[in-house]
């Protein structure tokens, strides 16, 4: 069946009711026993003596969701279903807090989809766990999200009322937990040049990596295949990273400049750098850079300026460029906008603004079109915190 998935904004969407009730024949017959060395607690699935209607329909955007942020599925002009997260920031998880798929639209795979965009938004922030509470009385919804990898994490016994164990509607939290990830090492991870053989994989794995992580789509696989080709381009200092034959991660390096009124000091500059999304936390990212920046100081350059994540690049000793007197062209300092020493004092007495490669100005959205046709067809999404 043909649908489209979009972002549900709040100043149209808040006050929505989404309309979500069940009937079940089963339930999760929930029971809490003292024991002498403490307590036992046991879940049988049963079937009830007869059928149990229940109606938990919801709203998007109550106001005690504070960071809620909402998806629907359109089919013919029809919001058939809907998804809302909210981004537990104390305890760094992503709570799902209404997940509604219309009747008539059930077993057509939409729920799975809009289960991993939820999985897909704790990957991008880097929250720990996915979490979403159901009833014991839902067997079904339980089910399901057994099914997409979710695992018990808790209980309430008196949520709704004080009787819930007798009346077999608890409270149940599940949780879906990012595993823990070990770094990686060079016995894992292939360090080397691209070849030409190369260039589509790395592409590929680029436009994976970006994926609507900024703005819908990307353009840094286009911009990948654009450095190439380009006069400012630096290939003895570029790499990619490659595990059992695949290229997981990349990283290109270009020629930029700073410039002090008449004075122009050449520096180096690398974007994009970027890891297989799967492989992403594993330290491929690190491995890829620290590498490069002994080529780059084995080989005399003075400095390494980026825009780049300021949660991330600090950790390998970036600093802001107001440390260094070096502004963007149009004199701005920012947390993105950062530098690194390839030798102790090398960037002292070099001041003024950073101007990077004209090839990332020469990125028209209608090439960017055009090249997305080499490679498989991917669903753009808006995530919350991309910039347009």
């Amino acid at each position: 069946m043909d649908y489209e998935i979009i972002h549900l904004p709040k100043e149209k969407w808040k006050g929505t009711v989404i309309p979500i009730k069940y009937t079940t024949d089963k339930y999760y017959d929930v029971s809490v026993n003292k024991t002498y060395n403490g307590f036992s607690v046991e879940m049988e699935k049963k079937k009830f003596t007869e059928l149990l209607s229940r109606d938990i329909s919801g709203k998007l955007y109550e106001d005690h969701w504070e960071n809620a942020y909402a998806w629907g599925v359109i089919a013919n002009d029809e919001l058939i279903a809907a998804m809302e997260t909210d981004q537990e920031l104390w305890s760094n998880r992503i709570r799902i807090t209404e997940l509604w798929v219309s009747e008539r639209y059930q077993k057509h795979g939409i729920g799975h989809t809009l289960i991993e965009i939820a999985k897909e938004q704790a990957r991008r922030e880097r929250r720990r766990a996915v979490i979403l509470e159901t009833q014991s009385c839902n067997a079904n919804a339980i089910d399901f999200y057994l099914h997409e990898g979710f695992i018990l994490i808790g209980m309430d016994t008196c949520c709704y009322k004080n009787n819930d164990l007798e009346r077999k509607e608890v409270r149940l939290e599940f949780g879906w937990l990012q595993e823990e990830k070990k770094k990686l090492n060079d016995k894992d991870i292939e360090i080397r040049m691209e070849t030409e053989d190369d260039w589509y994989d790395a592409e590929l794995m680029t436009q994976r990596a970006f994926w609507n992580k900024h703005h819908l789509g990307c353009d840094e696989h286009y911009l990948v295949h654009k450095i190439r080709h380009h006069e400012d381009y630096l290939p003895e200092l570029s790499r990619i990273a490659v595990k059992n034959g695949q290229v997981v991660g990349c990283i290109m390096y270009t020629k930029s400049r700073i410039v002090d009124g008449e004075d122009t000091h050449g520096i180096i500059t690398f974007g994009p750098l970027c890891v297989e999304p799967k492989w992403q936390g594993y330290g491929v990212g690190e491995m890829l850079l620290r590498e490069t920046m002994s080529l780059a100081a084995n080989k005399g350059y003075k400095g390494i300026v980026i825009f780049g994540e300021p949660d991330y690049y600090p950790g390998i000793g970036f600093k802001t460029c107001d440390n260094f007197n070096i502004t963007t062209s149009d004199g701005r300092n920012f947390d993105a906008f950062m530098a690194i020493e390839l030798a102790e004092g090398s960037l002292k007495g070099i001041k003024g603004k950073f101007h990077y490669s004209e090839v990332f100005d020469n990125l028209p959205k209608e090439e960017v079109e055009e090249f997305n046709k080499r490679f498989p067809k991917l669903q753009k999404l808006k995530f919350p915190g991309q910039w347009d």
